[in-house]
């Protein structure tokens, strides 16, 4: 039987604010650039298609499948031959809006989303006032391999990401526009979602000015179940690229089987 593998391409990048077209170039362009023989996936950072902006969020919305954004993403698609986790943009959906992800296969085709669940609506950030919470967790399989979804905000919740991995998950993915002032906790929670679960994880975040004095961090990585980085890069725009193969993930699943002593609940007991 083959190893199980992925090849996967990651892009970085500093968006620009509310400029659509020069977005999708800055894509292109380090696609272009970056893109290896054989890759499976590529992956792009949250909102990249308008920058870190939730007061400009519903001007940027779009309609998900008839949309500007989802018919750049799924020429990318067929032109290289490749599934996209397409990061995320604004979709409008009635009179609501939701931060979503798409994933497109390899012929451009929308085969699933996910919604972001936890809403950053902290110092001075007012994401929840602008778009819905999603509601449920998303597995999506692709090339099979089983791969569940988060944006952002959602790493700090271990909730989603463990029931990830009751569900069968290889792969944990996670995009952002992190912001480089919460650094020690974007280094930390990215790490301890791959250990704690025993998976591959892809932390994918934007760099470049957000306003003002906010940066993006730009610190992506790849990291194994050891929570070890197989590759990252660490300011700036470019790409990381790694081929991840699962046989030894698995192998120390079989050693390490920590899932198997989780308790049905945790009562706490008061003791004064």
């Amino acid at each position: 039987m083959e190893e199980k593998s992925l090849k996967i391409l990651s892009i970085q990048m500093a968006s620009v604010l509310g400029d659509k077209e020069a977005n999708f170039h800055k894509v292109m362009d380090l696609i272009h650039k970056n893109i290896k023989k054989g890759t499976d996936i590529i992956i792009l950072p949250e909102v990249w298609n308008v920058g870190w902006s939730p007061s400009e969020f519903e001007n940027s919305s779009e309609d998900l499948e008839n949309g500007e954004t989802f018919e750049f993403l799924s020429e990318i698609a067929q032109t290289y031959n490749v599934n996209i986790i397409g990061g995320s943009f604004i979709t409008k959906r009635g009179n609501k809006y939701f931060n979503t992800c798409p994933i497109l296969d390899r012929d451009g085709e929308l085969v699933a989303t996910y919604d972001k669940m936890h809403l950053f609506s902290y110092y001075g950030c007012d994401e929840g006032k602008f778009v819905e919470a999603g509601r449920s967790p998303v597995i999506v399989e692709l090339e099979g391999v089983k791969i569940g979804l988060t944006l952002c905000y959602d790493i700090r919740f271990p909730e989603i990401y463990r029931a990830y991995r009751k569900a069968g998950a290889d792969l944990l993915v996670n995009m952002a526009a992190w912001p480089m002032k919460r650094a020690v906790h974007w280094e930390v929670l990215t790490k301890a979602r791959a250990v704690e679960n025993q998976t591959f994880m892809v932390a994918l975040t934007q760099s470049g000015l957000i306003k003002g004095d906010e940066y993006n961090l730009g610190h992506s990585r790849i990291i194994d179940h050891n929570g070890e980085v197989i590759s990252e890069i660490k300011s700036g725009e470019g790409a990381m690229f790694a081929e991840i193969k699962f046989e030894e993930m698995y192998e120390f699943r079989k050693k390490c089987s920590v899932l198997l002593d989780i308790h049905n609940a945790y009562e706490v007991q008061l003791k004064t």
